[in-house]
């Protein structure tokens, strides 16, 4: 396996900068197990997707993760990446070798932080000045929406990005990154999807920066991925079990739902209840479990979450497909367009 078997071009003119408007007339290709691809769009879901699918979205809610500071008279800019509580903050640094355990880092004048330690691969924890409501109130001041780096747009994106880059189901506050694959729904289109039958949970994974790192290594299987929290509730858990044992399927909202349930999953496909880190890494030979179909949008080349896609439908048929969206001129990325991929071992989708 090597690391430009998941390179492709793309003209910069196809990645979003906003998404689509209404967010539910974005295009969608879809991968069936078997067959044709088709293109279509957000809004057909209600008649592509059938009666008892369990739809599972992710709830986190994104957070203005990206602070700049002063230490002396050098610049920091760091992205916030957990919170470890008692106000302490595991985060990514830009020239985080520079910072040494006990350096105070000021961000404003109500708004500071010591280096408390710094770990090999570059993560630094710091304790801020304050906690609880006291630090959400300051963040919001302070910092800025962490958008991708290839969303052209001043630090940390205008008044449109504050809405955009969240999901119709954010509630728990903690990512770094949006679920982009939720950004495509709407309140009309869930309303259209119950009269169908389709059902809808929500599970947390707090999306950190390390989505946005890119794989260096030439074998990707040398990759570290980083830690991400992630929640499956008792009420989440009851329902993707017995939407399974129904024989219905279980379609995962994003590729941070799919490692989520997956890492969640007993061998023989049980989702159980989870509270933790993963760091779950799905490369081409993964078995999955715990999901049957998955909505996601189109990822970076050379990239962990194309690794991913490629897993499930197969690299040669994700290279075929991906190679279809440039040339059909589909918008990529946060704020592009979607996939629907089935899983090849499940029946054909209609």
């Amino acid at each position: 396996m090597h690391l430009a078997e998941f390179d492709f071009d793309l003209p910069r003119e196809l990645i979003a900068d906003r998404p689509a408007e209404p967010r539910d007339s974005a295009r969608l290709l879809v991968l069936p197990a078997e067959g044709a691809l088709a293109d279509r769009h957000i809004a057909d879901l209600p008649r592509l997707l059938r009666p008892g699918d369990l739809l599972v979205f992710n709830d986190t809610k994104v957070i203005p993760a990206r602070l700049v500071g002063r230490r002396g008279l050098a610049t920091v800019e760091i992205t916030l990446a957990r919170d470890l509580g008692g106000g302490a903050w595991r985060v990514y640094a830009k020239g985080a070798r520079r910072l040494h355990p006990g350096d105070r880092i000021e961000f404003a004048d109500d708004l500071a932080a010591e280096v408390v330690d710094k770990s090999p691969e570059g993560e630094v924890t710091l304790r801020f000045d304050r906690e609880g409501m006291a630090f959400r109130d300051a963040l919001a001041r302070y910092g800025a929406m962490p958008l991708p780096p290839y969303i052209k747009r001043t630090r940390g994106g205008d008044s449109r990005d504050r809405a955009d880059y969240q999901t119709i189901f954010a509630r728990e506050e903690g990512a770094v990154a949006a679920p982009t694959a939720g950004l495509h729904f709407t309140p009309a289109l869930l309303d259209a999807l119950a009269p169908r039958g389709v059902e809808w949970v929500t599970v947390t994974l707090h999306v950190g920066p390390g989505t946005f790192l890119p794989v260096k290594a030439d074998d990707p299987r040398e990759h570290r991925m980083h830690a991400e929290w992630g929640v499956v509730s008792a009420e989440a858990t009851r329902r993707i079990n017995d939407a399974r044992a129904r024989g219905d399927r279980i379609v995962a909202v994003g590729t941070t739902s799919l490692r989520l349930l997956e890492s969640a999953a007993s061998e023989s496909g049980e989702t159980r209840e989870f509270s933790g880190e993963t760091r779950l890494f799905i490369l081409p030979g993964y078995r999955f479990r715990a999901i049957d179909l998955l909505l996601t949008n189109f990822h970076l080349p050379r990239s962990t979450l194309l690794m991913l896609v490629a897993a499930l439908a197969g690299l040669d048929r994700i290279k075929a497909a991906y190679a279809h969206a440039v040339a059909a001129r589909y918008r990529f990325f946060s704020y592009g367009d979607a996939c629907l991929i089935e899983h090849p071992r499940k029946a054909e989708m209609p």
